[in-house]
């Protein structure tokens, strides 16, 4: 299971630390990663990271502002969002799997999401 917390009201050019809690298999081997589903439109890869920390991707909407990380001795996968943008107002969900993918139909394991929203 993940769960998915940390999203929040900030204002534009704040930040926020995501957080994502894995439990009941063996996440640590997974490719994790964050989508992101606005009201009215589809839900859209964010970043990605392999299970190994050392590899990660996003989308280019966020480079330079958003960072993946994953601690896999706490099950813990995190999103720290700077300079936040009215644009980025959403729902964050973190998603795994054994496969690495962009699109979330490749995602078999979801958390159940939590609200970013950000005033201009």
């Amino acid at each position: 299971q993940l769960q998915a917390s940390g999203g929040g009201l900030v204002q534009a050019g704040g930040s926020l630390r995501l957080s994502c809690t894995a439990s009941g298999r063996t996440f640590s081997s997974y490719t994790m990663s964050w989508f992101r589903q606005a009201s009215g439109k589809e839900r859209e890869f964010v970043a990605t990271i392999a299970w190994s920390g050392d590899i990660t991707y996003y989308t280019d909407s966020v480079k330079g502002r958003f960072i993946i990380s994953r601690d896999n001795a706490k099950s813990m996968v995190y999103l720290q969002m700077n300079s936040l943008q009215p644009e980025d107002t959403a729902v964050y969900y973190c998603a795994g799997d054994p496969r690495s993918g962009f699109r979330s139909s490749e995602y078999n394991y979801w958390g159940q999401g939590t609200q970013v929203t950000v005033s201009s």
